[in-house]
Order: structure tokens, then C-alpha cells, then sequence
């Protein structure tokens, strides 16, 4: 058994001592309790000494443990231990760290029981989890959301769904007779992948220019041919273009920047290398197409795109639109 199964079952034991209000629990009983845990699911334990059991209480104070509110009492030469307030459990401080985690995913498709039972337990257990500890990229102000409940289910209920759609390009709407195939997130926007009806290819919706979704009677036609773990595997965002092969791009990275890309690379195939002068450079095998375009842009002037010699021009004439409009500053 492992000695972080050890000390879980230790934390529990004494978790449940000093929840207990009718009794009083001194360090010799703390001992004997973590040995009697151990010895219910390890009979060959040799125990825990008494500096194992302080080091225990110290770590389910700290904050990095379990923020405990236990105290010393003193009862003469003595003193026995117990929580402050009787209500706490290591217990409901995980409940409450996993709450805050799953209430990040209301109006995801089945996580409607989220808010139903968040509720329950918070009044069951006391909990409060109001306080905001933990924060996912997302805008919460975003449309399009709400349609994700109904293509989630169209997906795995096999349904064609019939949209009204408008594109962001033009005031006229579009409808779309889609067999959705795949929901994928970038940018803090959703896209639905499906099979479009009329033209028999793969189409990119953003969920946001959705404006109706309504079942269609058309029969589902299953996605036998496209594995959407690898379809991706060469872009950067949603735009794919199946005639375009990856190609290699080469970028020169200022020194301020490099630590953050090495942290966080910009796609999975990235490899760091060096030029002559010694200069860090960074080699990437993907598709050129738009986000990967608006992503190197969004990096300034501390990084210089050399290769390929399309996408270096592509840059430069955005930066000459750019800078047309800021001639007038100082």
C-alpha cells in the first residue's frame, strides 16, 4: 500500500476525531485511531508514531492541505485536539473544490443536474461555494451557447438538424440541413462540424451565427471516415482545408518571448532550434491558414516569421495596413 493511500486513510481517521463532539481526543487517541484505520484495510502495518500524527495536523491546517480549522485544547498537563467548527470535513472542502469545478459547466450538455444538485449538497453539507477560486477561459457574454444542449443531443440521438444561419459577411440568412458530427471549442467560441446535405462535404458552423435549429426528416448519414482526434492534428483553431498539405514554418523569436513559448508551444509539432548567429528559432509543421496568421500576429514585434515566404508577405502587409493608420501618432 502506498504511502499516499497511508495518509489518506490517516487524514480521514482524524478528520472523523475531531468532528466528534462527544469525545475528547489527545494525541495518544489520535494514534490509536490511524493505527486502527490502517489495520482495517492492511494488517501487516507497523503504525504511525506520534511525530507522524503532528506532521498530519500541520498539513490539514496549512492552506495547501486542507485549510483546517483545528485547535489545541489545553486540559491540564495536556491537550487534545478537535475542530472549531464542528461542521468542517475534509470531506466537504473536496465536495466543495469539485462543486466549484463542475459549476463551471452549466448549460453544458448533460451537466443540466449541476445547479440541482449543487444545491442539495450545499444545503445537506453546509457548503459555501460562492467564493471564486477558480476561474476557465470563457465569455460568458457570448451567444450561441445555448444551442449546444440540442446539437450535443442531435449527435448522439443521430438527428439532422435543419439551421438558420447568418453569416458574419452578409445580412442574408442561410439554411443548412447538417448530420453534426463534432463540437469543438476554440477561442472562447463553439464550432459544429457536420456533413451539409446539399453539397455532400464537411461544414464548419460557428454556434454564435446560429440563429434557429429545428430536427430535420432527413435519415442521419453516420460519420464512418473522418477520426476528428486527428483531423485537427495539423492546424491551429477550426479552418481545415483537406488540399492544403502542412507545410514548415520557421520563426525567429525574441529572447523576452522565447520562455513563454517553450512553456506554452504554439502547436504540438514545434521544435526549438538555433540559427547561425545563435538566435533562437522555432520550426512548425501545419496548414497556413487564418488563426495561425492572427496568432503570430498577436505576438508583435517579438517574433518574425522567416519561412514560408506566403505567410512572411501575408504579415508584412498587415503591418503596412496597420501602420497607414497610425501614421499620424508621434
Amino acid at each position: 500500500m502506498s504511502t499516499n493511500k497511508n495518509a489518506t486513510i490517516r487524514y480521514q481517521a482524524l478528520d472523523k476525531c475531531f468532528r466528534n463532539p462527544g469525545e475528547q481526543y489527545y494525541i495518544e487517541d489520535l494514534i490509536d485511531a490511524c493505527n486502527e484505520a490502517l489495520l482495517d484495510v492492511a494488517p501487516n502495518s507497523t503504525g504511525v508514531k506520534r511525530r507522524q500524527i503532528y506532521d498530519d495536523i500541520k498539513f490539514m491546517q496549512d492552506s495547501k492541505g486542507f485549510d483546517a480549522p483545528i485547535e489545541s485544547i489545553k486540559d491540564g498537563r495536556k491537550a487534545f485536539y478537535r475542530y472549531i467548527d464542528l461542521s468542517f470535513s475534509i470531506n466537504s472542502q473536496q465536495l466543495k473544490e469539485s462543486l466549484l469545478t463542475l459549476s463551471r459547466f452549466k448549460g453544458m450538455p448533460q451537466f443540466e443536474w449541476v445547479e440541482e444538485m449543487k444545491a442539495r449538497l450545499e444545503q445537506t453539507f453546509h457548503l459555501k461555494t460562492e467564493d471564486n477560486i477558480l476561474s476557465f477561459e470563457e465569455n460568458p457574454y457570448l451567444t450561441g451557447r445555448e444551442h449546444i444542449g440540442d446539437i450535443y443531443s442531435a449527435i448522439v440521438n443521430q438527428r439532422v438538424l435543419k439551421i438558420t444561419y447568418k453569416p458574419f459577411k452578409t445580412n442574408k440568412e442561410l439554411t443548412f440541413e447538417i448530420h453534426p458530427y463534432h463540437l469543438k471549442q476554440f477561442n472562447n467560441r463553439w464550432f459544429l462540424f457536420g456533413l451539409n446535405s446539399e453539397y455532400q462535404n464537411l461544414t464548419n458552423l460557428a454556434l454564435d451565427r446560429i440563429q434557429e435549429i429545428v430536427n430535420s426528416k432527413l435519415k442521419y448519414i453516420q460519420n464512418s471516415n473522418i477520426d476528428f482526434t486527428e483531423y485537427f492534428e495539423d492546424v491551429i483553431g477550426v479552418s481545415v482545408n483537406d488540399s492544403l498539405k502542412p507545410e514548415k514554418v520557421v520563426l525567429k523569436i525574441n529572447e523576452e518571448l522565447l520562455p513563454y513559448i517553450v512553456s506554452k508551444p504554439i502547436h504540438g509539432s514545434q521544435k526549438l532550434k538555433k540559427d547561425d548567429a545563435g538566435e533562437a528559432l522555432i520550426e512548425l509543421q501545419l496548414q497556413l491558414n487564418y488563426e495561425l496568421e492572427s496568432l503570430l500576429f498577436s505576438f508583435g514585434e517579438k517574433i518574425e516569421v522567416l519561412k514560408p515566404e506566403v505567410l512572411r508577405t501575408l504579415i508584412a502587409n498587415r503591418i503596412k495596413k496597420m501602420n497607414k493608420k497610425y501614421l499620424t501618432c508621434e
